[in-house]
């Protein structure tokens, strides 16, 4: 596993076995943390970026989400969507989970972390393959490409 500190954010990345290295890990990591400072996530704080194959994800989709066959990718956070502020993208067009003060104020440490530990936002888990095959076929991302 590889982390990679980028202003408020430590980002580790775990690649399973056989997974193609099509992005350098430095520039997913400086994507992942674009896209935390883009969602108002609260940091500092890390996140888990994990690269895999379909048959993981498939594993995943069964036990987590209840469907059968892979999926691009399945996210697992830790926080509540009220940790984060109102952004583009977000379900619901609000943003905050009903949580009395606002997204800010429902963010908060629910234990005493050890000195120097940073709050796990949660983990992404993402097939490579899948990601391969739809950028080949021109789906994924916003712009397609």
């Amino acid at each position: 596993m590889a982390a990679h500190r980028i202003a408020a954010w430590r980002i580790d990345i775990e690649r399973r076995d056989g997974v193609p290295r099509v992005v350098a890990d430095a520039e997913l990591a400086r994507v992942t943390a674009r896209a935390l400072d883009a969602a108002g996530a609260p940091g500092p704080a890390s996140i888990g970026l994990v690269l895999t194959h379909d048959e993981e994800l498939a594993q995943l989709n069964v036990e987590h989400m209840g469907r059968r066959g892979p999926t691009d990718v399945l996210s697992f956070p830790l926080l509540p969507p009220g940790a984060f502020p109102p952004h583009p993208g977000q379900s619901g067009a609000s943003g905050a989970s009903g949580v009395p003060g606002g997204p800010a104020a429902s963010w908060a440490v629910p234990f005493a972390l050890p000195p120097g530990r940073r709050p796990h936002l949660g983990d992404i888990v993402v097939s490579v393959e899948r990601a391969i095959e739809q950028a080949e076929e021109g789906r994924g991302g916003h712009t397609g490409d």
